[in-house]
């Protein structure tokens, strides 16, 4: 179905992006054949840094005429194999498309290449006053990948996610048209939303090779709320009352003292409370102390009504960067913890966190493997691990099906999806095809043979 790359293609590359920016065979770090979970493995045959719009245009041309697979890949920080070259062919880099192009104060917006990180635009806002909300636990992601996958974030609660801050994108077709879909506006209804179908796509359809992002103003006021219970049970049953309390915090997070124990090991340093099996950690946001803080007031005063042991504020930097950089390091702290992991990125209505999350825990003591967990309990996001630890390969690959069977047919079960912001990817696409069923799999089909009828670009990934 698909060429080898030959050593006229390598030459035309180098020709196109500069032969320092062209790499194949041994020179290709092994790294560049997975993601951060490592499940899926597959070298490319050509590893092209790029480093403008154009040159992924010529390239995309050159594997169109030639029938070459293209997988585009930033940081290399996903979780279902979307980066993965897994039919081999050209592996596109975009991490040196890190510029920040512009900031317009006046329309609330910002342009960024794709290889901008997130954590580099999150400071580049902050320093001018202006917040970009959505907020995925990888901070050291690309844009671009977060475009992808329309990450959401602790954010998502107040805020929404990625593809309500994207207003227009430049992007390269498979036949190496350059297009720029949507704009500076805050309003579209001009026929159908080609930018919309671009964001969550992962790299299926076209290359995003620039983005306008909106911004809002930054708030001058930010206060954590850290909130022990007894178990996870009166944890989770907590927040939708939050949620109906008429206060809307930033974000909601539901974590284990297990989970939390991990990262304390992980990072060496210690958690300002970690004597009780369950915490919500809460943000709130606004213009003034006295906003915020009454916010923050109701919230602890309705929570130690319905159960919490206590209610901590999290207002000193000290006191803020400990609580939150612990959050922060929950998957690499689990990983650490074991010999190899997978991740089941579920979601489902806020109301059935609970019932889910019991799940999980029933399925741990029918299977005898630890399954820890955290998430964003606001919006119904949930991550939940599979861990190896001492299993072989045998009874890792059969325990792996069962969790996975087991837990996505819950979420169904429980009106929720297979996937709340890390994508499908190549892990994951069987169950989605299992969840959506043949007709709303055959659209997506049908969407992507349009922008690529000859499958090149990222094949192998959500629905093919």
């Amino acid at each position: 179905m698909y060429n080898k790359i030959t050593d006229d293609d390598i030459k035309l590359l180098c020709t196109i992006a500069g032969e320092e920016n062209v790499l194949s065979g041994d020179a290709i770090s092994p790294d560049y054949g997975h993601d951060e979970l490592g499940g899926i493995e597959k070298m490319p045959e050509v590893l092209v840094r790029v480093h403008k719009t154009e040159e992924i245009a010529q390239i995309m041309k050159l594997a169109w005429e030639k029938t070459i697979p293209v997988t585009v890949r930033g940081s290399g920080t996903g979780l279902v194999g979307s980066a993965v070259p897994v039919e081999g062919g050209i592996l596109l880099e975009t991490t040196q498309m890190n510029k920040i192009l512009e900031l317009d104060k006046n329309n609330l917006t910002v342009t960024v290449q794709p290889g901008v990180l997130l954590m580099e635009l999150a400071a580049f806002a902050e320093e001018n006053d202006f917040l970009y909300p959505p907020d995925p636990g990888e901070k050291s992601a690309t844009i671009g990948g977060n475009i992808s996958t329309n990450a959401g974030g602790m954010r998502a609660v107040k805020y929404g996610v990625t593809r309500d801050y994207v207003r227009e994108l430049t992007v390269v077709t498979p036949k190496g048209e350059i297009l720029v879909l949507g704009g500076k506006v805050a309003k579209n209804s001009s026929g159908y939303s080609l930018k919309d179908l671009v964001v969550g796509s992962e790299g299926t359809l076209c290359i995003i090779t620039e983005a306008v992002l909106k911004l809002v103003p930054l708030p001058k006021v930010s206060i954590s709320l850290l909130v022990p219970f007894p178990d996870m049970k009166s944890a989770i049953e907590a927040v939708p009352q939050i949620i109906r309390s008429k206060v809307t915090p930033t974000a909601i997070e539901y974590m284990s003292r297990d989970t939390i124990l991990f990262s304390e090991s992980y990072l060496g340093k210690k958690f300002p409370d970690t004597k009780n099996d369950a915490y919500i950690l809460l943000t709130f946001d606004g213009n003034t102390d006295a906003q915020v803080e009454e916010d923050m007031k109701n919230v602890a005063e309705l929570c130690l009504e319905i159960g919490a042991l206590d209610a901590y504020i999290v207002d000193t930097e000290e006191r803020k960067k400990a609580v939150w950089s612990a959050r922060g390091a929950f998957l690499e702290a689990i990983k650490a913890s074991t010999t190899e992991m997978d991740e089941c990125d579920v979601v489902v209505p806020v109301d059935k966190v609970d019932e889910f999350i019991k799940f999980t825990h029933k399925l741990a003591e029918e299977t005898g493997v630890r399954i820890p967990s955290f998430g964003h309990a606001g919006d119904g996001n949930l991550h939940v691990y599979i861990c190896r630890d001492q299993l072989n390969n045998d009874e890792w690959e059969d325990v792996l099906s069962k969790c996975f069977d087991c837990m996505y047919q819950k979420a169904k079960e429980l009106g929720g999806l297979v996937s709340g912001e890390h994508g499908i990817g190549f892990a994951k696409k069987e169950y989605l095809k299992e969840l959506l069923g043949e007709t709303p799999i055959s659209l997506m089909q049908g969407i992507k043979k349009v922008f690529d009828e000859k499958n090149i670009l990222n094949p192998g990934k959500i629905c093919f």
